[in-house]
C-alpha cells in the first residue's frame, strides 16, 4: 500500500481499541497487497469499518477490543445497519459495508483469535432491481434506420453496418456482445430466418431473425468493401478488423441527439425495447425469456414491472379521476 493510502486509512481507522486497530490495518494491508484491491476500494472500506467501530464505541459503552467484536450478537450489527438505515444509506452502500465487515471478520479468525460468526448470519440486504427503460416504439424504428443518420459524414456502408447491428438489439433482442460475436457464416441472409447466439455463460440459443433485420444485413453485406471469411466476424470495423462495441454506442449517442432521445437510449436499451414491445403485445413471458436468454424467468418478470409502471402514466396523465386527485 502506497503512503498516501497508509496515511488515508489510519486517518479512517481511528476508533476502537489498540489490538482492533493493530489488526484492522493489517487488514487493509492484506486487502492491497495480497487481494490486490484498488486504492479506492481499501479506502472504502476503511471508511466501513470506520463506521462500524465508532457505532460500536456508543454501543458497546468503550472501544471495541478485538474481543468485543468477536462476541458481537447478530442484534448488534442488526443495530448498526438500522442506524445507517437512518442516515438514508441506500441497499447498495449497506451491502458493500457487511460484506467490508465480514471480510474483516475472516480476517481475525485467520489471524487466530477466535470465532466471528455473528457476522455470517445476517442476511444481506436486499437491493431493488432499477426496472428497464424502454424506447418506444417509433424511436427504437427510429434508431435502427439508416437513414434516420443519412445526413451524417460517415461512408453509406458504416451507416448500414451500424443499422443492421441495431436491428439486431431491437429485433431479435441481442445483446451487444452477441451480435458482434456473431460470424459472417450466421449471417442471417438468403432466407436464413434464425441466428444461434452463444449468451451469458457460454449458452447458445437460436433467435428468429424477421425480414426487416434479413434486409438490413444484406443491405450492409452488400456495402461493405471487404471481403469477409466465412469464420470472420460479421460485422467489421472502418479497417476491416472485428467492429468494437464503443463504436455502436457512439452510433446511438448521436442518434440520441438527432432524435432527442433522453441518455437512457443505449444499444442496451433497444434490447429492453425488444422484450417490453413484445409483451405489450401479448407475448408470453416464458417465450421471451428463451428469446432473451434469460436464465431465471424472474429476470424477464421484470418486464411486466415496466409495462405496468407505463400503464400508470397513461392513466394519470389521461384519466379524469387521476387529474382531479
Amino acid at each position: 500500500m502506497s503512503s498516501s493510502v497508509t496515511q488515508k486509512t489510519l486517518d479512517l481507522v481511528l476508533p476502537g481499541a489498540e489490538d482492533t486497530r493493530r489488526e484492522a490495518m493489517a487488514w487493509l494491508a492484506a486487502l492491497a497487497k495480497e487481494r490486490r484491491l484498488s486504492p479506492k476500494t481499501v479506502e472504502a472500506y476503511a471508511r466501513d469499518l470506520r463506521q462500524f467501530l465508532a457505532f460500536l464505541t456508543g454501543h458497546l459503552g468503550e472501544p471495541p477490543g478485538i474481543k468485543g467484536v468477536l462476541g458481537l450478537k447478530p442484534m448488534d450489527i442488526r443495530a448498526f445497519l438500522a442506524a445507517r438505515r437512518m442516515d438514508a444509506v441506500g441497499s447498495r452502500s449497506l451491502m458493500r459495508q457487511l460484506a467490508a465487515l465480514r471480510s474483516f471478520a475472516r480476517h481475525l479468525e485467520r489471524e487466530g483469535h477466535g470465532t466471528a460468526s455473528a457476522f455470517a448470519a445476517i442476511r444481506t440486504p436486499k437491493v431493488e432491481k432499477n426496472l428497464p427503460r424502454p424506447l418506444s416504439a417509433s424511436s427504437a424504428v427510429a434508431v435502427t434506420d439508416a437513414e434516420t443518420r443519412a445526413g451524417d459524414d460517415r461512408k453509406p456502408w458504416i451507416l448500414a453496418r451500424d443499422a443492421a447491428v441495431l436491428s439486431l438489439l431491437y429485433g431479435a433482442g441481442l445483446r451487444i456482445s452477441e451480435a458482434l460475436g456473431l460470424q459472417r457464416r450466421d449471417a442471417p441472409v438468403n432466407g436464413l430466418d434464425t441466428v444461434t447466439v452463444t449468451g451469458k455463460g457460454g449458452k447458445m440459443r437460436s433467435v428468429p431473425v424477421i425480414p426487416a433485420i434479413q434486409r438490413a444485413v444484406e443491405a450492409y453485406l452488400a456495402l461493405c468493401p471487404y471481403a469477409i471469411p466465412p469464420e470472420g466476424p460479421l460485422f467489421v470495423g472502418a479497417r476491416g478488423g472485428p467492429l468494437s462495441p464503443r463504436i455502436i454506442q457512439l452510433a446511438v449517442e448521436e442518434l440520441r441527439g438527432a432524435l432527442g432521445l433522453p441518455d437512457s437510449a443505449t444499444p442496451h436499451a433497444l434490447r429492453h425495447s425488444f422484450a417490453t414491445h413484445l409483451l405489450a403485445r401479448g407475448g408470453d413471458l416464458r417465450g421471451i425469456q428463451e428469446l432473451l436468454g434469460h436464465a431465471s424467468l424472474s429476470t424477464t418478470q421484470l418486464y411486466t414491472k415496466v409495462d405496468a409502471a407505463r400503464l400508470m402514466d397513461a392513466f394519470n396523465a389521461a384519466h379524469p379521476r387521476a387529474r382531479m386527485r
